[in-house]
């Protein structure tokens, strides 16, 4: 899968998706650091990658419809330290099959998923 990291992510993460057989490009290597989510979005648009954010405004479906987007993952940690946000997102990916989430809008939080597909 193609991935964009957003700003709020780890760079570290960046190495370790990788090892998973993902492609990955940060907010940061794209000079979106503090760019508004849309301009973020667009760009995954039309890279056609795949959003990972703890921001929660890219789980409003009026701005990012499922299947108006490559697939947004929304991460809700039960801690926002470093580590564990980093531990979190990885044991996800790790478990899931991130291919099927494609076009659709994703919340995840420790036991729940939320998963919004297109119509």
């Amino acid at each position: 899968m193609r991935i964009k990291l957003d700003e709020n992510l780890s760079r570290h993460l960046k190495a370790s998706l990788e090892s998973l057989q993902h492609d990955v490009q940060t907010a940061a290597e794209e000079n979106l650091l503090s760019k508004p989510d849309e301009s973020i979005a667009r760009v995954a648009q039309g890279e056609n990658r795949m959003i990972f954010s703890l921001d929660t405004d890219f789980a409003d479906l009026r701005s990012y419809a499922p299947g108006s987007h490559p697939g947004i993952i929304v991460f809700r940690p039960g801690s926002f330290s470093p580590l564990s946000v980093n531990r979190f997102v990885e044991d996800f990916v790790k478990n899931t099959d991130i291919d099927s989430l494609s076009r659709c809008l994703v919340i995840v939080e420790p036991g729940r998923l939320r998963i919004r597909r297109p119509i």
